[in-house]
């Protein structure tokens, strides 16, 4: 007990002599519960989400049942959903519908016949080899009047003469579109091999165009179906560079002000936003006069957004009223059945992560196909309806409703709250070189004034990559200090443990152990937060940089934080200190095969770890994983990190334990896994796009997990120990 006592006034002197470092850091882990906080009240005020259900894919599927589109959208309507999502008309939509008499067709497809001239009209041959043409160009064959009209009255409203040429006939017309290299579509490069098979030249070829994806306006017969149900239209149009000018932009707008309601919100498709080539002022004028709110389209790995050009200058000029967008892309349609679970029960996981952890505001919904069938539509409508009522039961619980789409606050991180939050890095990092290096005062003053006149100077030449960089920084020390915390408590633990330490003392250690460094790292999280939860991050226009370094740089302190407490070898003589001579020793030694399969098994882990971390890995979760964890989402508040819960948190409980056992190697080994489950606390907080209230209580809950994985892990090596102990007297005592 005197051992401990003498410890703990340790730890209180060290932060005591220290104490103008740790008031700096404890001032800026103060600024930054404010700045959460506030985060906190604008994610509050921001409950409510849209869905729009995708009507080209609702026609597909009602061709697919014994109803018709009009029935469709009448019992959506009855489900609560209010707005339909209409693309407008392409040529490559034209071209699809079986009644539509129209064709497009490649020009340099066209010139492949000797005698194409033939097939068409000496009036018309005539104007085309007036105005000039090539293969890059793109014909289109219109075989009624009503067709040809709306196209070439589509080209005329918003492109320039000399982009087409129009040639009308008693029953349809001609179009020519055109085209040039920068619209065209190859495929890609194939080799023409010889009767060797070895390859002779390489080769592509011209397959379409741009031009086929060109918008050319709403189909008034589709919009007036939809608002007949009692649905508003939101109209989708898609912008191409060349094609995309203010005369484009005046004519979509002008079509836009045919519908019986100014659009509620305006998702852009394409490369730009509306009328880009001429710049971004007259949709942004257009936005915000109306009151129109943006959508931001999530990219299919679930993390940024599909950013068209332009929309980085929009959304900030219209005070950021915009809001993220999830599409049920084509794999997420597939998932009904999913999992072996009955009916649409993944889809529905899917769309409540959306909502509830990643800001998404507005659901795009497309019909659900089977499972492995991307053809095959559901039309049980039954389905649909029992899905949108388990997603409205389940985001209600969070306290989310459906309606129209609620945009977050506008809010920034105030410029002195930034550079609070950036001193107190500056000094956490002066703070652990200390906590295993030692130096002077006057060092610790001439590294704070330098750090200060360099957080001073990056923040004046680039503050949004001060804020970036500085975030990172937090995300890094205070793993770090975990690690440090970790291994000072267990290495003071083989100190002061004796040989019968009762079992029950060395499980409260190690939950005390593993709670205390879990908050080490939760500050760490909160200020890391702190610095990037604006709303641009929020939107997630911006993103945290470094995720899978912010892992790694705390696994590499951690041989460092090792050596400084438990040496290498028997020839520690300083606790708390990297001396020269543990890295001395450490290279010097016998390297032994058990040493090479270990640092091979640790580095195999390292290396999962790594990969398994993102929404863009390859590695995915197995199914009984993915089962588990939908069991847990579903149940509690947020569901716990697995890697946390059951991997890293009872590896650091066994960490104390094996240190009061006086075990060698298995606290190595228990501290890198260790070190793992303290990132990925940090890590909870880097992804600004969730909730702060979901990554507390998903820390929470993995603590709590934790705690009682690591009861059960000490009791099995317990168990394992003692039948060892006890072998080991029987061999004795045979002997």
């Amino acid at each position: 007990m005197k051992s401990n006592k003498v410890e703990k006034t340790g730890m209180k002197s060290f932060l005591f002599n220290n104490r103008l470092l740790a008031a700096i850091i404890a001032f800026s882990l103060l600024t930054a519960f404010y700045v959460d906080f506030g985060r906190i009240s604008a994610e509050r005020q921001a409950k409510s989400y849209d869905i729009i259900i995708d009507y080209h894919e609702l026609e597909k599927m009602a061709e697919q049942s014994d109803r018709d589109v009009d029935w469709w959208l009448a019992e959506f309507r009855k489900m609560g959903i209010d707005k339909a999502g209409l693309g407008e008309e392409t040529l490559i939509s034209l071209t699809e519908d079986r009644e539509i008499p129209v064709s497009a067709t490649m020009m340099s497809a066209v010139m492949e016949k000797a005698d194409w001239r033939a097939d068409y009209p000496a009036d018309f041959l005539a104007e085309l080899d007036q105005k000039g043409y090539d293969e890059f160009d793109v014909l289109i064959e219109a075989d009624s009047p009503g067709i040809f009209n709306f196209i070439a009255d589509a080209l005329a409203d918003r492109f320039e003469q000399d982009q087409f040429m129009a040639f009308s006939s008693g029953g349809g017309g001609l179009i020519v579109m055109n085209g040039d290299p920068r619209d065209t579509l190859y495929s890609e490069k194939y080799k023409n091999l010889n009767s060797k098979g070895i390859g002779f030249t390489e080769q592509d070829k011209i397959i379409s165009s741009k031009l086929m994806y060109v918008n050319l306006g709403l189909m008034d017969e589709k919009v007036k179906r939809i608002e007949s149900a009692g649905m508003e239209v939101i109209p989708r149009t898609a912008g191409y560079e060349g094609w995309n000018g203010r005369k484009f932009a005046e004519s979509v707008l002008e079509g836009y002000g045919r519908l019986a309601r100014v659009p509620e919100y305006a998702i852009f498709s394409g490369e730009e936003t509306i009328g880009y080539d001429d710049g971004t002022e007259f949709i942004t004028d257009y936005l915000k006069s109306n009151g129109v709110t943006a959508g931001l389209i999530e990219n299919t790995t679930q993390l940024q957004n599909i950013m068209q050009k332009g929309l980085d200058e929009i959304v900030p000029a219209t005070g950021y009223n915009a809001v993220r967008v999830f599409t049920v892309w084509g794999y997420i349609q597939n998932r009904y059945q999913y999992y072996g679970y009955e009916g649409s029960e993944e889809i529905e996981n899917t769309l409540f992560r959306a909502i509830v952890e990643r800001n998404i505001r507005i659901i795009y919904f497309k019909p659900m196909m089977e499972y492995k069938d991307n053809h095959t539509y559901i039309t049980d409508v039954d389905e649909y309806r029992n899905l949108l009522e388990r997603v409205e039961e389940r985001t209600a619980r969070h306290g989310f409703s459906m309606g129209k789409a609620s945009v977050m606050p506008a809010r920034t991180i105030p410029l002195a709250a930034s550079i609070i939050m950036a001193l107190g890095c500056v000094a956490a990092a002066i703070l652990l070189l200390r906590s295993i290096l030692p130096f002077s005062r006057k060092v610790d003053l001439a590294l704070l004034a330098l750090g200060a006149i360099g957080t001073a100077g990056l923040f004046k030449m680039a503050p949004s990559l001060a804020m970036l960089a500085f975030s990172f920084a937090a995300s890094v020390l205070f793993a770090c200090f975990a690690a440090v915390y970790i291994m000072r408590q267990s290495k003071h633990y083989e100190t002061i443990s004796g040989a019968d330490e009762k079992i029950g003392r060395i499980v409260a250690r190690g939950a005390w152990t593993l709670t205390i460094a879990v908050a080490i790292a939760l500050l760490g999280g909160l200020l890391t937060a702190g610095q990037i939860s604006d709303i641009s991050y929020m939107l997630e226009m911006n993103i945290f940089r470094g995720v899978k370094a912010s892992q790694l740089l705390p696994l590499a302190f951690f041989p460092l934080a090792y050596l400084a407490y438990f040496g290498f070898g028997k020839l520690k003589t300083q606790q708390g200190r990297l001396e020269f001579r543990d890295l001395k020793d450490m290279m010097n030694s016998s390297i032994k095969i058990w040493m090479v399969l270990i640092g091979m098994a640790g580095v195999a882990i390292g290396v999962y770890y790594i990969l398994r971390t993102g929404h863009d890995s390859e590695i995915m979760p197995s199914t009984f994983e993915m089962l588990m964890r939908n069991t847990l989402e579903k149940d509690l508040i947020a569901r716990p990190r697995t890697k946390e819960f059951l991997f890293a948190f009872p590896a650091i409980m066994l960490l104390v334990y094996t240190s009061s056992r006086k075990f060698t190697i298995w606290p190595a080994i228990f501290g890198v896994a260790s070190v793992i489950g303290l990132t990925s606390v940090i890590n909870t907080f880097m992804h600004i796009r969730t909730p702060m209230y979901l990554g507390l209580a998903r820390t929470g809950y993995s603590l709590l997990f934790g705690i009682l994985a690591g009861i059960i892990g000490i009791i099995g090596f317990e168990l394992v120990y003692r039948i060892y102990k006890r072998y080991e007297r029987q061999r004795a005592a045979d002997e």
